[in-house]
């Protein structure tokens, strides 16, 4: 939210403002604020003046549009060359003279451009560093000014703007209304709501027929109508200032004066044409099938879930978010000389969750839902109305019609009770007497006090309507501390008690993750929230376990609603993005919870935040949540190694995946066991099922060539993911044992079936080997006519060992054979 200190001066006693920006910001922090910004007046020195357009001359033999202008200053006319159409003839505009600096640094001269000399530069408001608009240079309305006059004077250049970041639990701040209230707290200066100010004149009857269908999500809907609104009536200076300053551009009179409104009270409006709307407005959910063309003029496809405000030719407005395009109100330039627009406005209270649901659903974030997502003070719409329609009036020569309509009301806000002395005691501060209720009338709370069973003062405060979120007395506990001051509180570090550190789950993730940043795998976060048609692109069965995924209440991101029950999809897509960036040799990894559902969904229960929960109670919530185990998984990409003057390198392939599971496994302590299997999204003759002891733990290999093709994915790309907790936790890693004795290497070549996998044949000579047998590595693998069709020949080295002593010639035999004939029992090998 961005606002200057004059406008901030207009709710306040001047006399309490502080007198600097830099004072201003302060203020704002000590009451919990957080200022992102001061921005100073804009640096402009040398001679800025007013002028007025004469002659336009268009330069019609360049590529864009150029134009030699005529400029009046007053006594003395310029020439001066200028890219931007949105000017005229007679238009007041800001002329930057040669010799003047504009902020940045940006030097006024002279200068030969396009055949002609221009004799300086007509700006726009982000070149005079009033705001981030750049689509045109800055017209200022008709009698703002003469052509001669200084236009430092005239634009208001002296001014600094404070820019703050609002919390999502302060939306009344969203207005020049709430955040003079809070700067008139923190100065103890006497403060007025400006809602006070507005009188709301009797009317009879409906100023047009509404009908609210969905009062939960629609609780008030307030119209008001002026007629006769002039077109063409210009928006005065003092206004689009203050707009432009809060990162808005002036559109028209009727646009502007909604969007001031919206600022200064904190109430969205929308103006609606009269004349284009027919019939009975109708608040109610979207039907299947039905479509909007918003004011953006894109074509959307509404869901049930959208609210809408309709009339008798269907949907004209998504409520709360963006109207429609056949009610809007036209511009100047597309009606008549003379014509006169009756304008219809709209001033409702709606369900922020909803609002927040469309917005996120059409990717249409909006001033206005901005505001409603925050909750809007839903006692406001009349006044709000009201406050539009009379500068509609004033400004552009409209004139009232008779009624307002107002349906619904202001829901009823329940009082809270608490301990007088409650805020003392959770700061440990003994605050002055009448504090507590003191700043609770500030934040607009209605106090009484009480005696409470115990004998002690008990304050019943109702809040006001625009703080929902005062429900309990730690909320009023929260304001009483914060508008006390935070630095008033005692900081005691509490100290820390001996003996504890990382648990042992802490110290194999984090010995899991160096393990693979060490191997060259680098670590990503990817996003945890998947779409339900990745799975289709993963090629899941249709009653796969992973397609069943927990829903997030109010999604980041609209098209990824679900919490995701495997890592892939997120770093398949981190993948995907490093690679259209030109990275095309990766291997990632991240580690992280994914959430896995129970059979049927269980209700949370809400403890109160006055005492710890029942172990019942602790218990029932465990229970209602999801199992969120620990994955770690890998994708690798491109050259595993990387080529040069050495070699060209070698690609990625699924048994890097696999070695990387069998990496994971050394950093927790185990040794994983890997074997043939069938399972998405892998290939199905390149993926490997990876066992911990007898417990499938996870998979790795190669991807399936359809999954590669449908996201977008490098050939041969290879993944891994392991369920971490479900690798049984090493208490105490086993020591190795060295042996000074040497060893003996044996090599055996072992012709089997070529569907015997060969870590099945490297299982079955370890186990038949015995204790002798240290190291089973495979060296090489052959098929051809010499060992037969459907056979193929697997090299194994052996190397033996014997902790006590050197082994003898026999002894490796012995061991040798042992371990031959165990792969001959189980899976008919013959040696070669």
């Amino acid at each position: 939210m961005r606002v200057s200190v004059s406008w901030l001066g207009e709710h306040l006693d001047a006399a309490a403002l502080p007198a600097t920006a830099d004072e201003v910001g302060d203020a704002f922090v000590r009451v919990g604020l957080e200022v992102e910004e001061i921005h100073p007046a804009p640096d402009v020195t040398g001679p800025l003046t007013v002028g007025r357009v004469e002659e336009i001359e268009e330069l019609t033999e360049f590529k864009k549009p150029i134009r030699y202008c005529q400029v009046a200053l007053g006594d003395l006319t310029r020439g001066i060359v200028c890219g931007a159409t949105n000017f005229a003839v007679g238009d007041l505009v800001v002329v930057a003279e040669p010799g003047s600096v504009l902020p940045g640094g940006f030097a006024i001269a002279s200068r030969q451009t396009y055949g002609h000399t221009s004799d300086g530069m007509i700006a726009s408001a982000r070149e005079l560093g009033l705001g981030a608009d750049h689509s045109g240079i800055l017209v200022l309305p008709p009698g703002t000014a003469e052509p001669g006059d200084d236009a430092k004077a005239v634009l208001g250049l002296d001014e600094p703007v404070i820019e703050l970041a609002v919390t999502p639990d302060r939306g009344y701040c969203f207005s020049l209304r709430g955040l003079a209230r809070e700067l008139a707290t923190s100065t103890d200066a006497d403060y007025t709501d400006p809602v006070v100010r507005i009188a709301l004149p009797d009317t009879d009857g409906d100023a047009w027929p509404v009908r609210i269908e969905d009062t939960a999500r629609a609780p008030r809907y307030v119209a008001r109508r002026v007629n006769g609104v002039d077109p063409k009536a210009p928006t005065p200076w003092w206004m689009q200032r203050r707009l432009i300053t809060a990162g808005m551009r002036p559109i028209s009179l009727t646009v502007d004066v909604t969007n001031y409104v919206m600022l200064d009270l904190g109430q969205p409006l929308h103006a609606f044409d009269a004349g284009r709307t027919s019939g009975e407005i109708v608040v109610r959910p979207a039907q299947p099938g039905e479509t909007l063309t918003t004011l953006d003029g894109v074509v959307r496809k509404l869901d049930p879930d959208d609210l809408l405000i309709t009339d008798d030719s269907g949907p004209i407005g998504l409520a709360g978010v963006m109207g429609g395009e056949s009610t809007e109100i036209p511009l100047a330039a597309d009606l008549p000389d003379g014509a006169r627009v009756d304008v219809l406005l709209e001033a409702a209270h709606f369900d922020p969750a909803g609002v927040a649901r469309t917005a996120r659903r059409h990717k249409l974030p909006s001033e206005a839902s901005k505001r409603f997502e925050r909750v809007v003070d839903p006692a406001l719409p009349p006044y709000a109305a009201e406050r539009a329609a009379k500068l509609l009036v004033d400004l552009g020569g409209g004139t009232y019609a008779d009624g307002r309509t107002d349906e619904g009301g202001v829901p009823a806000v329940p009082s809270v009770r608490m301990a007088l002395n409650l805020p003392d005691r959770t700061a440990g501060v003994a605050y002055r007497r009448g504090a507590t209720v003191r700043r609770l009338n500030q934040v607009g709370c209605r106090t009484d006090i009480e005696t409470g069973t115990d004998g002690h003062g008990v304050v019943v405060a109702t809040p006001p309507t625009w703080r929902p979120d005062l429900r309990q007395p730690a909320d009023l506990v929260e304001e009483v501390l914060r508008l006390e001051g935070y630095d008033a509180i005692p900081s005691l570090v509490p100290p820390a008690p001996p003996g504890r550190g990382l648990t042992r789950e802490q110290l194999r993730r984090r010995a899991v993750s160096r393990a693979l940043a060490e191997a060259g795998h680098v670590e990503v976060l990817p996003f945890p929230f998947v779409s339900d048609g990745v799975w289709d692109q993963l090629g899941l069965p249709a009653d796969d376990e992973r397609r069943r995924t927990v829903a997030v209440s109010n999604p980041l991101d609209a098209d990824r609603s679900r919490i995701a029950t495997t890592l892939l999809p997120g770093l398949l897509d981190m993948l995907v993005r490093n690679r259209s960036r030109g990275f095309d040799d990766l291997a990632l990894y991240t580690v992280g919870q994914i959430a896995q559902p129970g059979a049927a969904p269980t209700e949370i229960p809400d403890p109160p935040v006055t005492e710890r929960p029942s172990d019942e109670v602790y218990e029932r919530i465990r229970a209602a949540l999801p199992a969120q185990p620990t994955h770690v998984a890998v994708v690798l990409s491109g050259n595993r190694e990387p080529r040069g003057w050495w070699g060209q390198g070698r690609a990625a392939a699924w048994s890097d995946a696999v070695e990387a599971a069998r990496l994971v496994g050394a950093a927790a302590g185990v040794t994983l066991r890997s074997a043939r299997a069938e399972y998405a999204p892998w290939h199905p003759g390149r993926c490997a099922a990876l066992f911990a002891g007898d417990t499938l733990v996870g998979h790795a290999g190669e991807l399936h060539p359809k999954v590669v093709e449908a996201l977008g994915l490098a050939p041969r790309t290879a993944a891994m993911e392991l369920d971490l907790d479900a690798i049984p936790l090493v208490e105490t890693l086993p020591v190795p044992s060295v042996s000074a004795y040497p060893p003996v290497a044996v090599d055996v070549a072992l012709v089997a079936a070529d569907d015997v996998p060969a870590a099945d044949l490297a299982d079955a000579l370890t186990d038949g080997g015995g204790s002798l047998l240290e190291a089973v590595r495979l060296f090489d693998v052959y098929s051809g006519a010499q060992v037969g069709d459907g056979r193929r020949s697997l090299a194994f080295s052996l190397r033996l060992r014997a902790p006590d002593r050197t082994l003898t010639n026999e002894e490796a035999n012995t061991a040798r054979d042992a371990a031959v004939a165990e792969a001959s029992r189980r899976h008919g090998a013959v040696l070669r």
